[in-house]
């Protein structure tokens, strides 16, 4: 138990040593799961530790310690029996740990949480040479500070024939000096006696040609000859260029290899034949067993059925262009590209112009484009032959099997169609009725009507009734299920009829008044009343001149009817009142007592003036009102407060309209209340 409280009292100073070492281990043979796979018969030598640390391990009665630039090794014991073996630093001034741990019917990484897979250990932190020994006083040693002369050595564990082992090499000491690992000197064996031979095969001729080996068992990777030299083949017919073991980018050895051809084999029966490689030597296994030269397996190739056309993808429009679909890749530089490989026979002559493979890096392809010289318009059947092109065969297949000419696919075509239309208007005088067609010919079965993108329809032949008259967008859209089309126009519903006319609303008494008609439509008559009793039918009437009636006011209603071209009527009505007169003055008193009666002051009858300034003053020189509208009168008060009675001054400034001079006129006017 003292080597368990050393333990504790120790480990600070151990941490504060692995501090360097915190960077999780990645290198193949530093995780339990990628072991380096070992034998009895051999000596097991590393050049060089990297500094890693993956986690703690349990051990026994000592605790639990880091796994400490580790490396591990795996074996399996085929007789029952004490383990021993050596570590042997280059620098004897290095501190090395192990642990033992069966790991049989467990996952490798179990060994950091599972205390049950110890076996033996030793943890010591004497330095030199370290292992198992039949003189060793305890089966596990416990850490202590560096140097403290604990023994290196445990006893020879004991290892179960058909168990599964993990051995964990930790170097405590932070340096990339070495070790080599050499087993004996106990009664158990981890050789295993089995001569690894060849058990199965096969062939496959697709991408690169490829023969593949099983093995009875695992081979080292560094056994195999990289340039494929340990194999030989049974005919000439093809060359090994290379091979590669399954797994070997991660791991120490492999049951399986790959053995890649120069060409594809014909169909018939081959074999592979094991021999020395250029490296010196046939595949070993992890005790140094090796392949027997000469030992070979057979296998055979049957004829593999040619790769049918599949499909042609969906045609559109007027096709330029056919794409057609298989079911295994197609070499690409077996495709000719003149198009040759293939013909186009139907409805209408079809010319191809090209042909190519949606190729990439990969060289292969499952699609092949054909291109037209020209697209094709009209409905119609159409068939795609295979032919051997003017490249002396038709394509070939990713599994070097050229596909039988003759083969082929149809494929159909729509026509194209027009989305011109025609319309008829029937005019109203409130509304218009329109009818529109298109002739739904070339299979046209789907129409889609915008009307000034506000309504639509999906008859072929929709009737719009519209009460807005002016200009309107329409946009038809038509489609036979492949072929589409879009036109428009615009409608013009130009009926509208409007009476309009402008005069001035007030006529002096020996003026003419002038009529302004501005009417809108395809008008065909005017009919003026002057609510005189005088009528007109000029579109523009003469200017006009009302009765004189001295010093009365009469009111006229004048009215414009006018007619379009469909029989549509408007009419338009305006009063004119011929005013009393047109003399501008100013009354020279005024009673603003509210009776109804010259109650207010203002410049009277200045109808025929412009540009127009009336002011007021009191006697004191004070403005009192003033305006620029004469019909803007004033009512004595100021800031709303009545004014006194007495005298008051104006001034009153315009421009005469008949003569276009200015006048100035002033006076005065008494406010009487």
């Amino acid at each position: 138990m003292w080597k368990k409280t050393l333990f504790f009292l120790s480990i600070s100073l151990l941490f504060a040593f692995c501090v360097k070492a915190q960077r999780a281990c990645s290198i193949i043979g530093q995780t339990p799961s990628t072991a380096f796979p070992v034998c009895g018969v051999s000596v097991f030598d590393q050049s060089t530790v990297a500094e890693c640390v993956n986690g703690n391990v349990p051990a026994s009665v000592c605790g639990a310690y880091p796994d400490t630039n580790p490396y591990w090794y795996q074996f399996t014991c085929y007789q029952t029996g004490t383990l021993g073996f050596l570590i042997t630093p280059n620098n004897l001034g290095d501190d090395y740990d192990w642990e033992l741990f069966d790991i049989t019917g467990h996952n490798p990484n179990d060994v950091y949480s599972d205390p049950s897979l110890y076996v033996s250990a030793n943890w010591s932190g004497s330095y030199g040479i370290t292992g198992t020994s039949a003189t060793a006083p305890h089966s596990i040693e416990c850490a202590s500070v560096p140097g403290d002369g604990i023994p290196t050595y445990s006893t020879l564990p004991t290892i179960i024939v058909g168990h599964k082992y993990l051995l964990l090499i930790s170097h405590y000491t932070q340096s990339q000096s070495g070790y080599s690992l050499s087993f004996g000197g106990g009664t158990a064996s981890i050789t295993d006696p089995t001569i690894p031979v060849f058990t199965g095969s096969g062939y496959s001729p697709c991408g690169t040609p490829t023969i593949s080996i099983k093995m009875n068992k695992k081979v080292r990777c560094n056994s195999l000859a990289a340039d494929g030299s340990d194999f030989s083949l049974s005919t000439t017919a093809a060359k090994i260029i290379s091979a590669k073991g399954f797994g070997c980018d991660n791991a120490f050895d492999f049951d399986s290899v790959l053995i890649f051809l120069d060409t594809a084999l014909a169909p018939g029966n081959y074999s592979v034949v094991a021999k020395n490689g250029s490296d010196g030597n046939t595949l070993l296994d992890d005790c140094n067993n090796s392949v027997v030269v000469g030992d070979n397996i057979s296998f055979a190739i049957s004829a593999i059925p040619p790769t049918p056309f599949d499909s042609i993808s969906a045609v559109g429009c007027a096709p330029s262009s056919i794409q057609l679909v298989f079911s295994k890749p197609i070499r690409c530089n077996t495709i000719a590209s003149d198009g040759s490989d293939f013909s186009i026979t139907g409805s209408t002559p079809v010319t191809i112009k090209s042909a190519q493979g949606l190729c990439g890096d990969s060289g292969v392809s499952n699609t092949i484009l054909l291109e037209l010289s020209s697209p094709i318009y009209t409905a119609g059947t159409y068939q795609v032959t295979l032919l051997s092109g003017d490249d002396g065969n038709s394509v070939i297949d990713e599994c070097y099997e050229q596909l039988p000419p003759g083969q082929t696919l149809s494929f159909t075509t729509k026509d194209t169609v027009s989305a011109q239309f025609s319309y008829s208007i029937l005019y109203g005088c409130n509304y218009d009725t329109v009818q529109f067609a298109n002739n739904g010919g070339n299979g046209i079965n789907s129409w889609r009507w915008l009307f000034d993108s506000t309504a639509s329809s999906t008859l072929q032949s929709p009737v719009v009734v519209d009460s807005v008259f002016g200009n309107h967008t329409v946009l038809l859209i038509v489609s036979n299920g492949v072929c589409s089309d879009t036109s428009g126009v615009v409608v013009p519903l130009d009926n509208t009829v409007k009476a309009i006319f402008s005069a001035p609303d007030h006529v002096c008494p020996t003026d003419y008044e002038i009529f302004q008609n501005s009417s809108i439509g395809n008008i065909i008559s005017w009919n003026w009343n002057f609510g005189d009793g005088t009528t007109s039918t000029d579109q523009n009437p003469l200017p006009h001149l009302y009765v004189n009636t001295p010093n009365q006011e009469v009111v006229y209603n004048v009215s414009l009817i006018v007619e379009n071209n469909i029989g549509c009527y408007d009419t338009a009505m305006e009063q004119i009142t011929k005013v009393k007169s047109c003399y501008i003055d100013v009354p020279s008193a005024f009673t603003p007592n509210g009776d109804g009666y010259n109650d207010y002051l203002y410049p009277l009858n200045a109808y025929k003036s412009t540009n127009l300034d009336f002011k007021v003053f009191n006697r004191y020189g004070q403005l009192v009102y003033e305006t620029k509208d004469w019909t803007k009168k004033w009512d004595g008060t100021l800031n709303g407060k009545p004014q006194d009675i007495g005298t008051y001054v104006w001034m009153l400034q315009y421009t005469d309209t008949d003569s276009g001079k200015r006048v100035f006129k002033k006076g005065t006017t008494v406010l009487i209340r």
